[in-house]
């Protein structure tokens, strides 16, 4: 079997070709095909041949095209909001936020790329002048997921096109029409047709083909533990780098019931957010003994009043999660927990109708043994700790093998500070949940990923940090 043969195991979400599968109601809208080997090859050659002209346009002319994307997506904003409501049930009011954060980005990057390629002066021990600048390194692969389906190809996209990269991008299997929509907005903005490439590979085209071609310079990916560990493999043996953004079983820890009302609020939109398909969102609330019942009584009410919804009301907060196939490991993990001793605080089932709906769970009584403790749960599900006090709860956040994001609240903001800085998470929030802007890096330590995403730091990762040396006089 393939090194990546299991690649995509969360960004196909359960299917193993290019189709647009309706979550809400089961129903294939659309298919299409797996590009053959040639046309993988034929795609590789171009990008490489482009990259040659657009490693020479004046960063100036990039932005300019840049800008006109995020004009492109906000003009366009209703349109492309259903498509991704449609391919993988994201609720019509977080898709049109996502689309909105899409285009910021997208502006971001081009109004200050220029200003982070001139990198930063060094002062030499041995005299004369120094500078490290960011360069430009050539081609590079995409291995992007469902669940935020603009967003991810966002954050990798326009610092590395800024740069002067170019990119292939290779998205999630039920996604296909947004990861064509993408495509076709780069070519409207007027980049160059090759600057940006989609190819529908399968994961052998990826290993056999793209990493190993000596034009591809590095592979960003998003996705499981398990897509990360194949791709870091291959790339590795290929002399590649990677950034990885892979899973989150994300801490919530409540220091005290003062503001039970806000931390509750937060604690569902951290965990019921996307349905509660986001490697960010909060998995594992791990609640001190003093605030632990009135907070579990109140959150537990709170999940309990969630019902998902159509994903095209602008009502709706939670739809149905991806595939069929995603509903149906969810509640193997649910199930698993159950048997062995958790209890349900809400939902626990799934409704007995066609697509991918589950119940907004809340477990409890969650141990070592059970696949809950554990895993990563991908969809609207949350498990609740009680811990005595706060070296117990920073410990049980520290247990995990994920270490993506992170939130600590209380009404002490110098305490939760205090108890943020010990928290082992690439992010942590205080007082909030784990969130995102183009300007705050992003990504994780652990098994979590490597490299960092958004900000000054985003367009770092695949670049050549360049030494210019002039010598001084002798």
């Amino acid at each position: 079997m393939n090194a990546l043969s299991e690649l995509c195991d969360a960004a196909y979400a359960g299917t193993m070709a290019y189709a647009t599968i309706n979550p809400a109601t089961g129903e294939t809208v659309k298919e299409f095909e797996t590009a053959s080997d040639q046309e993988v090859r034929d795609a590789v050659a171009r990008s490489a041949e482009e990259y040659k002209s657009w490693r020479t346009v004046p960063v100036a002319e990039r932005a300019a095209m840049m800008h006109r994307m995020a004009e492109l997506y906000r003009e366009r904003q209703d349109e492309l909001a259903a498509l991704i409501t449609l391919e993988m049930g994201k609720p019509a009011k977080q898709a049109a936020g996502e689309v909105q954060i899409v285009a910021a980005i997208y502006d971001y990057y081009a109004d200050n790329a220029e200003e982070f390629m001139k990198g930063r002066t060094l002062t030499p021990s041995t005299g004369g002048e120094a500078r490290v600048v960011l360069d430009s390194t050539g081609v590079l692969l995409g291995i992007m997921p469902w669940n935020f389906p603009y967003y991810q190809v966002a954050r990798f996209a326009a610092p590395n096109v800024m740069l002067g990269n170019t990119v292939i991008l290779k998205h999630a299997g039920n996604v296909p029409q947004s990861a064509l929509v993408q495509e076709q907005l780069f070519h409207e903005a007027g980049f160059p047709e090759d600057v940006y490439i989609n190819v529908f590979a399968s994961n052998e085209q990826i290993a056999e083909i793209i990493i190993p071609d000596p034009a591809v310079q590095g592979v960003s990916l998003t996705g499981s533990e398990r897509a990360g560990a194949s791709v870091a493999a291959t790339a590795g043996k290929n002399l590649k780098k990677v950034v990885l953004e892979l899973g989150g079983s994300d801490p919530f820890i409540v220091l005290d019931d003062s503001n039970v009302e806000r931390t509750v609020k937060h604690a569902v939109s951290g965990r019921m957010n996307n349905s509660g398909q986001a490697c960010t969102n909060s998995k594992r609330f791990i609640v001190l003994e003093d605030a632990y019942d009135t907070f579990v009584e109140n959150f537990a009410q709170a999940v309990q009043g969630l019902t998902p919804g159509d994903p095209t009301d602008e009502k709706t907060f939670v739809g149905p999660v991806s595939t069929v196939g995603a509903r149906d490991e969810i509640m193997e993990q649910v199930q698993d927990a159950v048997a062995k001793g958790a209890t349900v605080l809400a939902g626990g089932g799934k409704p007995d109708k066609p697509g991918a709906w589950i119940e907004p769970t809340l477990l409890a009584d969650v141990t070592p043994e059970m696949r809950a403790y554990a895993e990563e749960i991908f969809g609207p599900v949350a498990v609740v700790y009680k811990v005595k006090d706060v070296d117990e709860a920073v410990e049980l956040a520290n247990s995990s093998p994920f270490g993506l994001g992170g939130s600590v609240f209380g009404a002490d903001e110098a305490a939760a500070l205090e108890v943020a800085q010990r928290v082992d998470s690439g992010m942590v929030f205080v007082n909030a949940v784990t969130g995102t802007a183009p300007d705050l890096p992003f990504g994780g330590v652990k098994r979590s990923g490597v490299g960092r995403e958004l900000g000054p730091f985003g367009i770092e990762e695949f670049a050549n940090k360049k030494l210019i040396h002039t010598p001084g006089k002798k």
